[in-house]
């Protein structure tokens, strides 16, 4: 059983944090919510999302592998030190990390992306490559402990990956 951490901030892609979170649940693996703060969130699509921990409250040691969602919420989250510095250590520590969409944008402001192949949603695709990414077109893009897709069409792809990573 892997200790999985979902990000979460106001406006996240509903179904890039609830699919994730189900197929791990399912999987057997233990997922925790974590917000900016510990409060419920709304969803882009208005889902409602209850942090189970602030990000203040965590760190690296605390989990086998992090999710990034999309929506809106990657552009609050890539702002946040603590986020930025969970991100950056979780890759030193070579533990999966999985971006969809938008969640690219986490990867390129903790500077994680230089020399790296990944995707994400096409909006971004200059973001991903100005940080140093090689960008490829491709429903799922997995890079060494990097995991990335595109838009909720990939998710399938997606948890395919991150599900093998935890194997």
């Amino acid at each position: 059983m892997a200790k999985v951490a979902i990000l979460c901030e106001k406006y996240v892609h509903d179904l890039e944090l609830l699919y994730p979170k189900y197929r791990l649940l399912e999987a057997g693996h233990k997922v925790t919510i974590v917000g900016i703060e510990k409060i419920k969130y709304t969803g882009k699509h208005g889902a409602s999302i209850q942090a189970d921990v602030s990000i203040d409250s965590v760190s690296a040691k605390d989990f086998d592998a992090l999710v990034i969602p999309g929506g809106w919420a990657p552009d609050y989250l890539r702002i946040n030190t603590k986020v930025l510095q969970l991100v950056e250590e979780m890759n030193k520590q070579k533990k999966p990390i999985a971006a969809i969409c938008h969640g690219g944008w986490v990867l390129a402001s903790a500077k994680i992306l230089k020399g790296r192949t990944a995707t994400c949603f096409v909006a971004i695709k200059d973001d991903l490559i100005n940080a140093g990414a090689n960008y490829l077109d491709k429903d799922v893009v997995v890079d060494g402990n990097l995991i990335t897709s595109r838009t909720p069409d990939d998710l399938p792809a997606f948890m395919i990956e991150l599900l093998k990573k935890l194997k």
